[in-house]
Formats: structure tokens, sequence, C-alpha cells
């Protein structure tokens, strides 16, 4: 057996030497398909079924692309460079770079990263003189964003009633101004790539011929226009049928498509994703091979026991169930809290118990469904003294002094930017005030003409302002003609003032240190993609694309030495020792929104089907009874999804109530008091002295400047933390925090 596939399973083996015939891999999560997808392009290599160049392969992320490639040079004696290999964005600016002017684009063509998109859009609402309250730019660059993913131009966009119609009307002034400025946001990017392709039918032909096989990673992830680019690329389009019409049979310039995905884990429908393009796949493609990757290499089996009983509830999937050799390992453990206090109590403090028993911070992961969750866990790890990291933080190339760097680097290779124009003109500050903006922005409107031209014709003060900033940026693109890319951006560093500028600050020097990183990123760029910047414009063009790429991933990265806190979206992909997956209520797991959203519960299930299959050895999953968001106490019934799951797979771990009916409240069945503990040792809450709250007792009446006259029907926690609930009859039943809410008893 080829040393290529020493060490496969079965249907693994039987994936990667499939014949050339379109193929559906269904591969469950932790099982390898990363793996699979490499060897397959190594194996067609070996085999010579296809060559490098020939070979046309799509991921999510620039880090997976990567990954494919190292492993890819060191399963083969081949130069992966110049491969075809990487995000769907990535490979349509290569081809755009490659063919601009088919493609009606400057050759320096920009990308406007979504920070960047949204201050185009608010430019275009102030130049225009739209209210940003009856049209907000966020909203405007979202329905930009979903008609470009669903391959709609604004000529082509329904409007069916005067609101829709003026956002009809401002997509395509967006366009316009976007097409003046000479650059392109993340969706236009695939869609001028799809167009390209379909109105050019010799440069279809070319591709279509030089690839002969095309792989696809996280297909259920794809949209409706990255599917409609990949069959043009496969010779697969509307109505193109193969030269015999015979199911998964090739035609001419036809190429194998190699999808791999998992139905199970599509969790991005609000950013277009289609999990039905896994099934139209199969149709139109006459699909004859559909393997299933379902033995799991990360989770002990009552964690994928309860994965498969809980995603079993969803109709219409393609179907899978994943098993392990690494035996069942330990039950699911599930916490109810009265309050979230309660519940972040007994994470935290399990956490710890964790860390003491030797699992690495970074292996423990606190996972939620809403970012608004975090607060609570945050709080709790902090006052224990525990790191912790948020994802979704701040990634490098979005941080404000890289993208004042990029802008000046931008500005030089094309003056007619006004995105990054408008970012730098006054950064470091050089007296040029809002008027002076306003006046420049009417004079470029009027002579249609970008920021950098209309810069001529002011006068006076605001005049001689801006035309300083010019001559820095004619004289940082003359010194820095002949530099190399670190060279040239460390100069601009320099003499644009964003160094003396930080300098200054009472806390630039992080802001230095990602300075100089980003010089250090130059470097590296170049000695990793240096080979490709003659094809995409120049280093300048090539490392700003980079850039904007970098900065437009999704996906957060794993964090070092700290408890990790993430949204279970944030998680995908990711995986850990001990897994807390928190807030498991009706209406916030699953959400509140999924009722009224068609498919919106089955999502929300596939959701989480992501958190449960996140945990190698240990998940706990956990709910509370009362829960502050958004500054109101919320009562919640525990999630269906608990319901979902098989009881002899669960070990319930309720802490011991307060033994005093009219102070404490038991959290077992039935409100019983109980002496199970958890494995840090015992969570409980102690009695409460009746002093505890200021004299006042469960059942007496008392009176609130607010809402009124009430009765005490509950209380919980001591001293500050002490809180009563209040019947106020009209005005509802309240928690009240003691410390704060002045009751007055009756």
């Amino acid at each position: 057996m080829s040393d290529l596939l020493a060490g496969l399973n079965p249907d693994q083996f039987a994936a990667v030497t499939l014949p050339s015939q379109h193929a559906l891999i269904l591969a469950g999560a932790g099982s390898g398909k990363t793996r699979v997808l490499t060897t397959r392009i190594a194996w067609l290599i070996q085999h010579g079924q296809a060559n490098p160049h020939s070979v046309l392969a799509v991921t999510f992320t620039n880090k997976a692309a990567k990954e494919m490639l190292t492993r890819l040079s060191a399963m083969l004696p081949i130069n992966t460079r110049g491969m075809w290999i990487g995000t769907f964005h990535g490979l349509c600016n290569r081809l755009l770079r490659a063919h601009y002017r088919e493609a009606g684009l400057p050759q320096l063509f920009q990308i406007l990263d979504s920070g960047d998109q949204l201050s185009a859009i608010k430019r275009l609402l102030k130049n225009l003189g739209v209210d940003d309250e009856k049209f907000p730019p966020r909203e405007l660059m979202h329905f930009i964003n979903s008609h470009k993913e669903q391959g709609i131009r604004a000529g082509e966009a329904e409007a069916w009633d005067d609101w829709t119609r003026r956002r009809v009307a401002l997509y395509a002034e967006y366009e316009a101004q976007c097409q003046r400025e000479g650059v392109v946001d993340f969706a236009e990017l695939l869609l001028r790539a799809y167009e390209l392709l379909n109105r050019n039918e010799p440069l279809r032909r070319h591709y279509q011929t030089r690839f002969s096989h095309i792989l696809v990673d996280e297909f259920q992830d794809t949209n409706k226009l990255q599917y409609a680019w990949l069959k043009l690329l496969a010779g697969r389009g509307p109505g193109v049928l193969s030269a015999d019409g015979a199911p998964g049979a090739l035609g001419a310039g036809q190429a194998v498509v190699f999808a791999v995905g998992d139905d199970d884990q599509s969790i991005y429908a609000f950013r277009g994703a289609e999990v039905g393009n896994m099934r139209d796949f199969e149709r139109e493609f006459g699909v004859l091979n559909v393997i299933r990757l379902e033995q799991n290499y990360r989770s002990h089996g009552n964690i994928l026991d309860a994965a498969n009983a809980l995603i079993a509830h969803n109709r219409g999937r393609l179907g899978k169930n994943l098993w392990t050799d690494a035996g069942a390992g330990e039950p699911i453990r599930v916490f109810e809290g009265f309050t979230d206090l309660d519940e972040a109590r007994f994470i935290v403090d399990e956490v710890r118990e964790l860390i003491r028993d030797g699992v690495e911070r970074d292996q423990i992961a606190l996972l939620y469904r809403s970012n608004a969750q975090s607060r609570v866990l945050e709080h709790q790890l902090f006052s224990a003294g525990v790191p912790y990291r948020v994802h979704g933080g701040l990634r490098f190339f979005e941080r404000q002094e890289i993208k004042h760097a990029l802008a000046y680097l931008r500005l030089i290779a094309n003056a007619d930017d006004d995105t990054a124009f408008a970012r730098v003109v006054n950064f470091p500050t050089r007296g040029i005030g809002t008027r002076s903006l306003e006046a420049l922005q009417e004079a470029a409107h009027r002579a249609n003409s970008s920021l950098y031209n209309a810069a001529a014709s002011l006068s006076g003060k605001a005049g001689t302002a801006v035309g300083g900033f010019i001559r820095l940026i004619e004289k940082l693109r003359s010194e820095t003609a002949a530099l190399p890319l670190p060279e040239k951006v460390e100069h601009i560093i320099d003499v644009s003032g964003l160094r003396q500028h930080y300098l200054g600050e009472k806390e630039g020097g992080e802001r230095l240190e990602n300075l100089s990183e980003l010089i250090n990123a130059a470097v590296s760029f170049l000695r990793e993609d240096g080979d490709r910047t003659a094809e995409e414009g120049g280093e300048v063009a090539a490392f700003l694309a980079h850039a904007s790429l970098e900065a437009g991933e999704h996906q957060a990265g794993a964090g070092e030495t700290a408890i990790q806190l993430m949204t279970v979206h944030a998680a995908k992909g990711l995986e850990f020792d001990a897994v807390f997956l928190s807030g498991l209520e009706q209406g916030l797991f699953p959400h509140e929104n999924a009722a009224q959203e068609r498919d919106g519960l089955e999502e929300e299930r596939r959701l989480m089907y992501v958190a449960i299959t996140r945990a190698r050895k240990r998940l706990y999953l956990g709910w509370a009874q009362t829960r502050m968001l958004h500054g109101q106490t919320r009562y919640c019934a525990p999630s269906i999804f608990l319901d979902e799951l098989p009881v002899a797979l669960l070990s319930r771990i309720t802490p011991v109530a307060a033994p005093t009916p009219a102070y404490g409240r038991g959290y077992g069945a039935g409100s019983q008091a109980t002496s199970q503990t958890s494995s840090s040792g015992g969570y409980g809450q102690a009695p409460m002295a009746a002093d505890a709250y200021g004299g006042l007792r469960i059942g007496q009446n008392v009176e609130h400047s607010r809402f009124g006259q009430g009765v005490i029907v509950a209380a919980e926690g001591g001293g500050n933390d002490a809180r009563v609930q209040v019947n106020f009859g009209s005005a509802g039943v309240k928690w009240l925090a003691l410390a704060y809410a002045k009751l007055t008893p009756r």
C-alpha cells in the first residue's frame, strides 16, 4: 500500500481513491476531512490523474488553505507554489488580478474590508444628503451584500415599495462610486469573477480546460453565488449536460468535483449559506459516489451518542451516525442554576478544579449562543483570577494603527481611493476640520472626481491644509517607488507621522509594537507569497489584497494560555478537552428568532450539534431559571434540546438548596433539596439568616416608588448580592436588588 494511504480507515481510503467521477463526501465532525481532502489531491497527482496546475481546491479560511499546502509539500516532492488552493475570495481576487481589463477594473484595484465598506457607504449617504437614520448604513450594507451574494445587480433588484426602491437606487449609486474609485468589496470579488466567466466564453473555456479536478471543503457553507461560480468552472452551468446525458458522466472540458461537507454543521444561513446546495449538487451533477466519514477521532462515545440523538430530530438530512473506538468516556454533566450568577459560579468553580487536575487552560472552552451572555462569565473569571480570552476581538489587520498605515499604502498605490483618503487625511492631526472635509467632498461630488483630485479646487485655509496632505502623499510615493515592500512600509510609518503620534500617546507602546509587526508581516508575505505578486499587480497590490482578505476571515484563532470564551458560531472548527455550554434556555438557545424563520429551529439544532461535538473528553450543559439580559430579569424554561438528549447519557449536577423554605428554593425536581455535588467537591448555597434581607420576609407586603404595592414571593443571595422577588400585580413580578431598590414594609 502506498505511504499516502497508510493509516486511512476504510471509508477514508474509499474517498481518497475514488475514480474520476463527481463525489459527495459527508464528513462528520472530527472525522479527518482535511486529511482526506489533502490526500485526495496528492493521490490524483501521484497517479497521473492530475498535475499541480490542473487542481483547484477551495477552502473557507486562509489558515485551512495554508495547512493544505503544507501537508501537500510533506506528502509529495512537488512545488506547491502557484497552485490554485485558497478561499473563494482569494481565488476570485487572483482571477480578477489576472484579467482586470476583461473584468472592467483598474490594474491596482483595492479591496474594501467590511469596515472600509461601511465607511464608504456612510460617505455616500452624506454626499447624497440621505438621512442615515432612515437608511442606516449597516442595514444598507447588508442589503447590498445580500443582493450581490444572490448574483443580483442594482439594475436587476426588485423594488416593491418606495423604501425598497430608494435602497435599490442607493445600491446603484454605491456601485458607481466603487467603480469610479477602483475599489471592490468582498461580495463584489465573487460577483465580478462570476460575471467575468459567465459572459466571456473563451476565458471560461480556458479555465474549464485547465482545471480537471475541483475540490471544495465545507461545501455546506457555500452560498448561491459560490455554487454558481463552481458550476461555471466545472462546465456544469445552467442547462449544461454531460456528453451522453448519463448521471455522473463527464463531457469535454468538464471537471471532476469532489465536494466535502456536513449538512449537520450548516450554521451560517445568516451569511447566505445554502445547506440545500449539497442536495442540489447531488442531483445536478448526477453524483454516484456518496461516502460517509462517520468514525470520529475527537470525542468519547457518550458525547457522540448525544450529538447523534439530538440531530436525528432534524428532517431532510443526508444522514450519518458518528462513532468512535475511544470508549464511552464520562457522562455529560447538566447543571441547573436558580440564576445566571449561580450558573457562572458553578462553571468557574469547575474550571478551577479542572486546572488543578492538570487540564491546560486553553483546552477549556466556555461557549454561549449570544455575546450578551459573556458578561457574567467574564465577571466571575475575573473575580476568581482566572485568565481568559474572548474570541472575536480585533484581529491584527483590523487594528486602528494597522488600518491607518495600510491606508497610506493604499493611497500611494491608488490616489482615487476615497476611503483610504478619508481615513488618514487628518490623522495624525493636521488641522483639517470637518468643514474643510465637507467642502472637499462637495467639490468632489460636483466634479464627479476623487477627493484627491478635487483637493486642488480648495482655497484659503482648507486648501492650504489639504494641499499639505497631498504633497505628503506625493512625497511618499516618490521616495518609496524604488524601495522593497518592507522598507516601503517602514518609511510610510516614519514619514507619515504615525510613529511620532503613537510615541506621544500614554498607552501607545502596544500600537508601536503592532506597527513594527506590520513590517514583519510584509517580510513574511514576500517570503511566503512573493512568487504571486507579479500576477496580482505587484508587491503593494498583492500585500494589500492579502491584508484585506486576512481581515475578512470569520474564524477566530485559538488562544494560548487562557480559558477560551466564544459564541458557538466562533467555535466551529475548534476542539477542546472540556467544553461548557451555558444558557440552554428556551428563547436563548434555541434563539427566540428561530420560531419566526423558515427552518430556524433546525438551524439552531445544528448549532447545538456543533457545540456538543467541540468536546473531546468532558461536556457540561448549563441553564438558569432566571437570567439578567439587557438589564432585565428573564424567567427561563429549559431548552427543548435538553429533552432531546438520552437521559442515560446525562449526570445532573444539582447544588444544595437553602433549607429554610421562607428564604430558599430547591434546585432539583419538585424544588426539593438534594445533597448531590459536583466533581469539584460540592457546590451549594449556605442557609441565609433573616437579617440578610433587612428584616423583610416571604409573604410581606411592601411598596416601591415606581411599581407600587406588592408582596415578596421569593428571596436569594446575601449581603450586597441579596435579591427579593416581588409580585406587583399589574406591574408584574420583578427581582429587585436590595442594595439599590428602596422597599418600604407595609
